[in-house]
C-alpha cells in the first residue's frame, strides 16, 4: 500500500498474495499470537471483497512499517499452516516469474499448489482417519439418510478409513463432522513416513559410448553450481541413459531430480525407465492424476521424500529441498509453453530455477529450438553433441513421393502401399502419421460447394463418425448433427473431404484387410490408462499398423518400427507463423526418429505436392542442424526472435472495429514514452479473426533490448488494463511462441 501517511501503532500484520486477478499483494491485520505463528510461504483464510479465499503469506510486516490510514485493515479469518509449505526459492521463483511473464502474482502463487491445498484443506489431509466409536448407532440416524450411508460405508472398515477414501465413495467432509458432533464417529491423525528411501541400482547401467561419456562427465563436473547444457543427440542416439548416468551421481550425494516432459503420455514410459534403473521413491505431477494422488506426491517432493520427480510443465513449481538436476526433455517441445492464463515457457522459468538452486540444467532433444540454438551460440547453454545411434542402429533413408504425379488409392500413393505390405509381410511394424484427427476435415456439397463451416469461428468443422457421425469445431468446441441434405440447396450430395486419422483407418482396413492397425490420437487415448494398453501392445514385437497424430511423436521407442510414412505435411508449410517451418522441420524428424531404432535399418516416406520445397531438401540432403543454421541467419536478417525480443498483446470482442481502435490508441500511448526503442507491428487481425464468436486481433512488441522493453511494457500494461473496455478480453504474452 502507497500513500503512507503516519507510523503504525502496535498493529501486527501480514501481506498475503490472493488468487485475483489483481498484480498487488495485500496487507491483514492479524494477532501477536498469528504474528508469531505465522510463516512465510504459509496459507491463511481471508475475506477479500464478499469472498472468502485462501493467500499465501509473501511477507511479515515489522511493527514500525508505515500504515495507510486511509484503509482499514481486515482480520485474516484463519491461520490454515503451522509452518511455511512453499519455500523462499519458490517464492523467490514465483515472483520473478510473476513479474516476467506480466501475470498476478497471487494467481501464480496459487498455481504452485495442489487442488486440495487451494482449496483449504488441511496439510495432512491424507493423514486424517475416521473410526467408529458408537457401534450401535443406525437409531440416532434415521432422519438423515447421508449420516446413514456414512455410517454404513464406515463400518465396513473398522480400523478407520482415510477421509480422501470416503470423499471418493461420495460421503461430504460436513456429514463426517456432523457425525463427529453426535459423539458416533471420531478423527485420528495418522502419522506419514515422508523419509527418504536410500537409492539402489535395480540395474547396471549400459556402456557409453564416447560421445555420451564426455556428455556424462560435463554434466558431473557441474553438480553444485548452476550450469545450463543443450544434449542435442539425434533420435536414439541415447539421451536418456546420459540422463540416467548424470542422475545417479545426484541421487548418491543425496539431492532430488527434476525431470519434465511434454505431455501425460510421455510420463509412464520415463516412470517405466527409471524404475526399472532405481530403486528409490519416484513422484508423479501432472493433470491426469486425481487430487489426492497429486497432493500425496506434491508432499513427498516437497519433503523430500521422492529421490525423482517427474511431471509436466506445472510440476516446475513444486518445492524440493535437495534439488541436485533438472532435466528437460523434448525441449523443443511446443507444449512447454502455457497457452492460456499464466502464459509461461517451462524452458527459460526451468532454467532461472537452476539459477537459484546452483545446479546445472539439461535441455534435451534431437531438433532443438532454434532459441536453444542462439542460447548456445551466445554461450549461454554449454552444447553437448550426440552423432551416433546407440546400439550401431542406422538413421533412417528418407525419400519424397510427389503427389502430383502418383497414382493414389484412398490418398496413399501406390509406392507406399506396396512399401507397406514389404514390411507386414515381413513381420515388422509401420507408423504411419498424419496430424489430423476425426474423419475427415472438410464436409462440402458436390452440387452448389456449400461447406460445413462453424458458424463462430472463420473454420471449418471436422467430420467425425464416433461414437456417432456429427459435425465438431476443434477450436471453439461447438458440435453439431450431421445434416440429411445440403443446407443451401437441399441435395443429398454431401461429401467428406481430406483425411482425418479416423478416415485413413477405415482406408487402411480395407487396403490392409486381417491387420492389426492402432490408432493412437486424443481420441482413441482419452480413457484412463488406454494409452498405456497401446504402449504395452506396441511392444510385443508382432506386425501392426500404428496410425496417429502428434502424440506418437514425441520421445517415443519403438523398436520394431522399420517404416514411417507421413502423409500429409505440406500444410506446415504454408503457415503465415514465422515459426511454422521450424515446427514442421522438428515434426519430420522426430516422426522419423521412430523408424529403424531396433536392429533393423528403417526408412522414411514423405508425401507431398511440394517436393521442391526448400525446407525438405534441406533436411533430406543434410539434417536437421543445417536447416536450424540456415533458419537462425534468416531470422537475424529478418529481426525475428530469438534475435529480437517480443511481447504479444492480444485483444478479443465482439467487433473488429473496436479492437482495432483501442489497440491504435494503446500503441500510440507506448509510442509516446519508448520512442523507437520498440518496434511495434499491428494492430493486425489474428490468423483465426473470429474464433467462438468473438474477434481477434494483436499487436507485437520488438526490441533488441529485453530489459528497456520489459520495462516500458510494466507500466504500459497497466495503463491498458485501466483503459481496457469491461466487454473486451486482453491477454499479454512474452515469448509468444505462436501468433495465432
Amino acid at each position: 500500500m502507497s500513500n503512507t501517511t503516519e507510523l503504525s501503532p502496535a498493529i501486527y500484520r501480514i501481506r498475503v498474495a490472493v488468487p485475483v486477478h489483481l498484480y498487488d499483494c495485500f496487507d491483514y491485520q492479524v494477532s501477536a499470537e498469528q504474528y508469531a505463528q505465522a510463516a512465510v510461504g504459509a496459507r491463511v483464510s481471508v475475506s477479500f471483497g464478499r469472498q472468502n479465499l485462501v493467500g499465501l503469506i509473501t511477507e511479515k510486516l515489522p511493527l514500525d512499517a508505515p500504515l495507510d490510514s486511509r484503509f482499514k485493515l481486515k482480520a485474516i479469518t484463519e491461520l490454515l499452516d503451522d509452518h511455511a509449505i512453499l519455500d523462499e526459492q519458490i517464492l523467490n521463483l514465483v515472483k520473478w516469474s510473476a513479474s516476467y511473464y506480466q501475470f498476478p502474482i497471487g494467481e501464480v502463487m496459487h498455481s504452485a499448489i495442489p487442488t486440495l491445498l487451494r482449496q483449504g484443506k488441511p496439510y495432512n489431509l491424507l493423514a486424517l482417519t475416521w473410526k467408529i466409536i458408537d457401534q450401535k448407532a443406525e437409531d440416532k440416524l434415521k432422519r438423515s439418510l447421508k449420516q446413514q450411508d456414512a455410517y454404513k460405508i464406515l463400518k465396513l472398515h473398522p480400523h478407520g478409513t482415510a477421509e480422501t477414501i470416503l470423499n471418493w465413495s461420495g460421503v461430504e467432509t460436513a456429514t463426517l463432522k456432523a457425525l463427529e458432533k453426535k459423539d458416533i464417529i471420531h478423527c485420528e491423525l495418522e502419522p506419514q513416513n515422508f523419509s527418504p528411501e536410500p537409492v539402489q541400482l535395480a540395474q547396471m547401467p549400459l556402456t557409453a559410448n564416447d560421445e555420451q561419456k564426455v556428455a556424462i562427465q560435463s554434466i558431473v563436473k557441474s553438480l553444485k553450481k548452476y550450469q545450463a547444457f543443450l544434449l542435442d543427440g539425434l533420435t536414439g542416439s541415447g539421451k536418456t541413459e546420459v540422463y540416467l548416468q548424470a542422475m545417479y551421481e545426484v541421487l548418491k550425494q543425496g539431492k532430488q531430480v527434476l525431470v519434465l516432459v511434454p505431455e501425460i503420455g510421455l510420463t509412464p514410459q520415463t516412470v517405466s525407465r527409471f524404475q526399472s534403473r532405481f530403486h528409490c521413491n519416484i513422484a508423479l505431477l501432472h493433470s491426469g492424476l486425481n487430487d489426492s494422488k497429486r497432493l500425496q506426491a506434491w508432499q513427498h517432493a516437497q519433503t523430500g521424500k521422492a529421490s525423482i520427480i517427474i511431471g509436466t510443465r506445472s510440476a516446475l513449481f513444486t518445492p524440493m529441498p535437495n534439488l541436485g538436476l533438472i532435466i528437460l526433455d523434448e525441449e523443443h517441445d511446443l507444449s512447454f509453453k502455457q497457452h492460456e492464463g499464466f502464459r509461461y515457457h517451462a524452458r527459460d522459468v526451468a532454467m532461472y530455477r537452476a539459477h537459484l538452486q546452483k545446479c546445472p540444467i539439461v535441455l534435451g532433444s534431437a531438433t532443438p529450438s532454434i532459441d536453444s540454438f542462439h542460447l548456445a551460440q551466445l554461450g549461454k547453454l554449454s552444447r553437448l553433441e550426440l552423432n551416433h545411434r546407440a546400439g550401431g542402429a542406422i538413421m533412417p533413408k528418407m525419400h519424397l513421393i510427389d503427389l502430383k504425379i502418383a497414382k493414389k488409392q484412398h490418398g496413399i500413393s501406390e509406392t507406399l502401399i506396396k512399401e507397406i505390405q514389404d514390411r507386414l509381410d515381413k513381420k515388422e511394424q509401420v507408423l504411419i502419421f498424419l496430424n489430423r484427427r476425426g474423419y475427415a476435415p472438410v464436409l462440402i456439397c458436390e452440387s452448389c460447394a456449400w461447406q460445413a463451416n462453424c458458424p463462430h469461428c472463420d473454420a471449418h468443422f471436422t467430420l467425425h463418425k464416433k461414437p456417432y457421425e456429427h459435425l465438431h469445431c476443434h477450436h471453439c468446441g461447438t458440435i453439431n448433427r450431421l445434416p440429411d441434405a445440403c443446407p443451401q440447396c437441399n441435395q443429398s450430395t454431401l461429401k467428406p473431404i481430406g483425411m482425418g486419422t479416423a478416415k485413413v483407418e477405415e482406408s487402411l482396413n480395407e487396403l490392409f484387410p486381417n491387420q492389426n492397425i492402432v490408432r493412437v490420437d486424443r481420441d482413441s487415448t482419452s480413457r484412463v490408462g488406454s494409452w498405456q494398453k497401446i504402449y504395452d501392445q506396441i511392444h510385443k514385437s508382432e506386425p501392426m499398423i500404428l496410425l496417429g497424430t502428434q502424440m506418437l511423436a514425441k520421445g517415443h521407442h519403438f523398436p520394431y518400427v522399420t517404416l514411417v510414412a507421413i502423409l500429409d505435411i505440406d500444410s506446415g508449410l504454408l503457415s503465415v507463423d514465422f515459426r511454422a517451418t521450424e515446427r514442421t522441420a522438428q515434426l519430420i524428424i522426430q516422426v522419423a526418429g521412430r523408424a529403424g531404432r531396433g536392429e533393423k535399418k528403417g526408412e522414411v516416406f514423405l508425401q507431398t505436392l511440394r517436393p521442391d520445397h526448400p525446407l525438405l531438401n534441406t533436411l533430406i540432403t543434410k539434417d536437421y542442424r543445417a536447416f536450424a543454421k540456415e533458419t537462425l541467419h534468416d531470422r537475424e536478417i529478418a529481426l525475428l526472435p530469438p534475435c529480437r525480443y517480443a511481447v504479444m498483446l492480444r485483444c478479443e470482442s465482439k467487433s473488429q472495429e473496436d479492437n482495432q481502435k483501442f489497440l491504435n490508441e494503446m500503441t500510440q500511448l507506448l509510442r509516446q514514452h519508448s520512442g523507437d526503442l520498440i518496434d511495434i507491428w499491428g494492430p493486425i487481425p489474428a490468423p483465426m479473426e473470429r474464433k467462438a464468436g468473438r474477434f481477434q486481433a494483436h499487436v507485437v512488441l520488438l526490441s533488441t533490448e529485453r530489459a528497456k522493453l520489459h520495462f516500458y511494457v510494466r507500466e504500459w500494461w497497466q495503463q491498458v488494463l485501466f483503459y481496457k473496455p469491461s466487454s473486451m478480453k486482453l491477454t499479454i504474452d512474452v515469448d509468444p511462441q505462436e501468433l495465432s
